[in-house]
């Protein structure tokens, strides 16, 4: 799954009209509908403000509005791009000014998705992992060996405090917890004890 990071936009012309895609990160209907009322006061004068919605790690919330364009032409490319990134928990907008020149459907649904990609290939888009955060307390004598395990497989240390010995915090991905709990009883003959807890993170 990925995510928006902040709000970014980007602009696509065809035939003189012009598609401004902005694209929010968002958590409700409500939220959405205050960027969309927002949009409409600061492009006024535009002629349609198109947009789409998905909230949920199953898109449990869509929605989708053409504003005026001929049914299916705005909304649902709008729709479709964020689906087919794998967009989660985001709005996108895209505001048209007319540029005296009719499109057509096809010109329409060409120039909806491009806007809308625009905005998402100038936005920080983040990846979900899902995985476990992991702590213990580490001997300094350990620290190395577990600093090469971990650099070396992909496991974050996200937190590391220095006292008589290391308490050190690590983002574990799903499919690494295994071999990394495997890793540190064995280094440890068994002498630590990791807490554990389901997580989720962000990585850009």
């Amino acid at each position: 799954m990925k995510y928006i990071k902040d709000y970014a936009t980007g602009e696509y012309e065809e035939k003189k009209s012009r598609f401004i895609g902005e694209v929010f990160p968002i958590k409700s209907e409500e939220e959405a509908q205050e960027h969309i009322n927002a949009v409409r006061k600061k492009y006024y004068d535009a002629r349609h403000h198109c947009y789409a919605y998905v909230i949920g790690d199953n898109y449990e919330i869509m929605k989708q509005s053409d504003d005026g364009e001929p049914s299916q032409t705005a909304g649902m490319p709008i729709l479709n791009v964020l689906k087919g990134q794998d967009i989660h928990d985001a709005l996108m907008i895209v505001t048209r000014y007319f540029g005296g020149t009719l499109l057509g459907t096809g010109g329409l649904v060409r120039s909806y998705t491009n806007a809308a990609k625009a905005a998402i290939d100038s936005a920080v888009v983040l990846s979900a992992v899902e995985g476990y955060r992991a702590e213990a307390e580490i001997p300094y004598t350990l620290v190395g060996k577990i600093k090469y395990f971990t650099e070396t497989t992909g496991i974050t240390e996200a937190e590391a405090e220095y006292g008589n010995n290391v308490k050190m915090t690590w983002l574990v991905p799903e499919l690494k917890l295994v071999p990394f709990q495997n890793h540190i009883q064995e280094i440890s003959g068994g002498s630590i004890t990791l807490a554990i807890e389901k997580s989720r993170w962000y990585n850009a």
